[in-house]
């Protein structure tokens, strides 16, 4: 099945009514984890994992081989499923669960993308984190 994406106004409708699937993307090594600065509302000026919705027709595997490039320009290896991340607030675009995935980046020049140019690694969360983000950084990672 061909993927697509749906208009602004459709997608905005659908996930007013409905879960969205996404999916978030761990990036860990020794300067710490990576997460991205929202260039676009929802959470505009907010730090987050690169991420992104689940298109119709996209297998997981699919979508983070997707966002991966999307997002931080590069392929990825995927290592594991980590869990899931509710999001208690989706800015207008519905409710997001998302299946966090910790991915081992194939390219050491990681760059951000249109969506969120800023990427930084940290380890501790920096001021306007996601509060999601900062709950499963402490329960997954003990980064506070």
């Amino acid at each position: 099945m061909k993927t697509k994406r749906l208009p602004l106004k459709e997608f905005k409708y659908i996930y007013s009514k409905v879960p969205r699937l996404c999916v978030d993307l761990v990036i860990k090594n020794k300067e710490g984890i990576l997460l991205s600065k929202r260039d676009i509302p929802p959470e505009k000026g907010w730090w987050h994992f690169p991420g992104g919705t689940v298109l119709m027709g996209e297998t997981l595997k699919d979508t983070v081989k997707r966002v991966a490039q999307e997002e931080l320009n590069t392929k990825v290896k995927i290592k594991k499923l980590l869990g899931f991340l509710e999001y208690s607030d989706g800015g207008g675009l519905g409710y997001p669960i998302s299946a966090v995935f910790i991915v081992t980046p194939l390219s050491k020049n990681l760059q951000g993308g249109e969506q969120a140019k800023e990427i930084n690694f940290f380890k501790s969360v920096p001021e306007k984190t996601l509060p999601e983000v900062k709950r499963f950084l402490k329960n997954n990672f003990n980064i506070s």
